[in-house]
């Protein structure tokens, strides 16, 4: 059977052996989260949030446990992971607290019957697909709603994260979840279209890369299943005015260099007029020169080793390569840290071309780019010229003018004088090649269920 290692990008080295899922066992996996389905969805629905109540207890538990998991895994910073887990922790106590509100039979009135109500019923075994970035979050966003409906899960996460993926299953485990509701396989990315196309799985969630969003949506059409896709995001930051220029900057930097610049959701675009660009790329230009980078245990860090060595090579070439072509000019950094692990120094970026690859595409590390326009209208075309749709923002001293400005963006999600913003009771999602679907709040659970009219009339034979 083969085996795959932990890869700690703080250190470079090789740790912990893992075995790789066998598709010999596929059908076992399926049958038994089948089975689980079956008894999952009759238990009552306050013993469902019960469980999910009891594994934020177990977050909560094992906090500095599972933040050394993701930071050897994926080198979060120690008090960034934790920050995560407490997000993990708000979401499965929202479902679990909520829950009565949220699954509750939706009254259509008589509608010519004697009642007419629609039932959220759940659909059956799910599959997963879920990235590295944010190792427990992501899992928890599309796990809670599920579970909580009814459905169970199957779930093959990113193969550089083998602790963490366990750590999701055992904290169900832990917490009260029957066995097989959440099935955690070590499978590979060609291994997951063989568990679409399975009758068994009745929809299958995604968030990652578009490439992987784009086959998993090919596989599920062509197997009449429901899919979700989270995918990337180039999101733009539009600065209106300067009237708290560095504070904004300040904010901006902050966001966007959080997770070391590996956040789907993150400002990816930094849109200033061209008032105060010269005193915007100055202010950036010191700031991020004064960026600490380190491994992920060092309190002092500010940014930590990216996810891997593969993964910063691809940035700095990327950078390097805009820089020859002339499709971007480098301020200060985006080169490799010549010491063991997958390091690299913050990059400040200017004079892009907004339609090459470096303007147009995803950098998912700690790069930070900057473009001027004129006026705002100028603002507002660089801001939408972009095929993703996950997120974007507006920032001014006033905050109704940056509203109206903020309504022509086209994005899943717009904040006024904040940006990036997530909580368990708050819809999550975007468009175009940020992909389709909702998660989270109420939303959570309107994916994959099974709206369910139901009609009672009283029966009247023929006299």
């Amino acid at each position: 059977m083969a085996t795959f290692n932990l890869e700690n990008p703080s250190t470079g080295k090789s740790e912990d052996e893992f075995q790789r899922f066998d598709d010999k066992d596929r059908d076992d996996v399926l049958e038994r989260s089948t089975a689980a389905f079956k008894k999952w969805r009759e238990v009552p629905l306050k013993e469902r949030a019960a469980v999910l109540s009891k594994t934020a207890d177990v977050y909560e538990k094992n906090k500095d446990l599972y933040a050394e998991h993701i930071g050897r895994e994926m080198g979060k910073l120690t008090e960034q992971a934790k920050g995560e887990i407490d997000v993990v922790i708000s979401i499965y106590r929202y479902y679990a607290d909520n829950a009565e509100e949220l699954l509750a039979d939706r009254d259509l009135g008589e509608k010519g019957a004697k009642r007419t109500f629609v039932r959220k019923d759940p659909l059956g075994p799910l599959l997963g697909v879920m990235p590295w970035n944010f190792p427990y979050y992501q899992v928890a966003r599309f796990a809670a709603p599920n579970l909580l409906l009814g459905n169970t899960i199957v779930l093959k996460h990113a193969s550089i994260c083998p602790l963490s993926s366990q750590d999701c299953q055992d904290a169900f485990e832990e917490a009260g979840l029957p066995k097989d509701a959440y099935i955690n396989v070590y499978a590979s990315g060609s291994q997951v279209e063989p568990f679409i196309a399975d009758e068994r799985i009745k929809g299958v969630s995604l968030t990652g890369s578009e490439e992987a969003g784009s086959a998993v949506a090919k596989a599920a059409g062509e197997h009449y299943k429901k899919s979700l896709l989270e995918l990337g995001g180039n999101d733009p930051f539009v600065v209106l005015d300067d009237k708290n220029l560095e504070f904004v900057l300040t904010n901006f930097l902050g966001i966007r260099l959080f997770n070391t610049g590996q956040a789907c959701n993150a400002p990816k675009r930094l849109i200033v007029l061209e008032d105060f660009y010269d005193r915007t790329v100055e202010f950036l230009t010191e700031a991020v020169k004064q960026i600490k980078v380190g491994p992920f245990d060092d309190p002092e860090a500010d940014i930590s080793a990216l996810s891997s060595i593969g993964a910063r090579d691809e940035i700095v070439e990327r950078i390097e390569k805009a820089e020859k072509d002339g499709t971007a000019r480098i301020v200060w950094g985006g080169k490799k840290i010549d010491k063991p692990g997958a390091f690299m120094e913050p990059a400040l970026l200017v004079d892009l071309d907004p339609n090459a690859d470096i303007g147009c595409n995803e950098i998912f590390g700690p790069v930070v780019t900057v473009y001027k326009a004129k006026d705002e209208e100028e603002a507002i075309e660089l801001a939408n010229n972009t095929s993703y749709g996950l997120a974007s923002s507006v920032w001014a001293e006033d905050e109704e003018h940056a509203a109206e400005v903020a309504s022509r963006l086209e994005a899943g999600m717009t904040f006024v004088n904040e940006a990036s913003v997530t909580g368990a009771d708050l819809p999550f999602g975007g468009i175009g090649r940020s992909g389709y679907g909702r998660e989270l709040a109420e939303w959570g659970v309107g994916e994959f269920v099974n709206e369910h009219l139901f009609r009672v009339s009283a029966l009247k034979p023929q006299g």
